[in-house]
């Protein structure tokens, strides 16, 4: 019941691991349509070994999904990897989304040496491996990232060190996107943390109608 809420897993994860066990769709499910997919690759999804078959089609699954449920608009929450699938997806989909909340996430930059460490090989190759090198093709540049128009906020770990290389240039571009620290959360205890989703429950229902 409520506004629905359709959350993106990290690299590794799956809904289950990333937003149930730690209590976050049960919290978010009081108040909103919870929606978590497992991203191809992972989880119970299908694990395709095509390069082609991720990349931005990670985004289209999740207008799939919102057009397969027949939903209009929905707030979007990405954990890491689910976090730069929420960018593209805010970027590219702004009339199908209510707000972005990025994650352990922010602003992959195109041409960046955070972009070329995704594209690298060394993952392997199965469907895991293809996934994660994929990430580099969801990349923006700054005029991309600065046109985003979707109310969106930053929840990041306060011991996270992806804070510097993701948030911090993000926060740059979008000074009015609030940036919210999770104290002592690093890039895995986060999610653990009652602060994180009591910080995105506030956030959710600050963008509701």
């Amino acid at each position: 019941k409520g506004e629905p809420v359709v959350l993106i897993h990290g690299w590794l994860s799956s809904a289950g691991v990333n937003w149930a066990l730690p209590g976050i769709s049960g919290a978010l499910a009081k108040d909103f349509q919870v929606i978590a997919l497992d991203v191809r690759g992972h989880g119970i999804s299908d694990k395709p070994t095509k390069p082609e078959a991720y990349g931005n089609e990670l985004v289209a699954d999740v207008v799939r999904l919102l057009d397969h449920l027949k939903i209009k608009k929905a707030h979007i929450v990405g954990y890491s990897m689910g976090g730069f699938i929420t960018a593209r997806f805010i970027a590219q989909h702004p009339d199908r989304a209510l707000s972005g909340t990025l994650c352990g996430s922010g602003w992959l930059r195109e041409g960046s040496l955070e972009q070329k460490v995704f594209a690298g090989d060394g993952k392997g190759k199965d469907a895991a491996g293809i996934c994660f090198q994929s990430i580099a093709k969801l990349a923006m540049t700054e005029k991309e990232f600065k046109a985003i128009r979707v109310p969106t906020s930053f929840i990041i770990g306060g011991n996270d060190f992806l804070k510097r290389l993701y948030v911090d240039p993000a926060a740059k571009l979008h000074a009015d996107w609030p940036v919210k620290e999770i104290k002592d959360g690093d890039h895995l205890t986060c999610i653990l943390k009652p602060q994180f989703r009591e910080e995105i429950a506030a956030w959710l229902k600050k963008q509701g109608k």
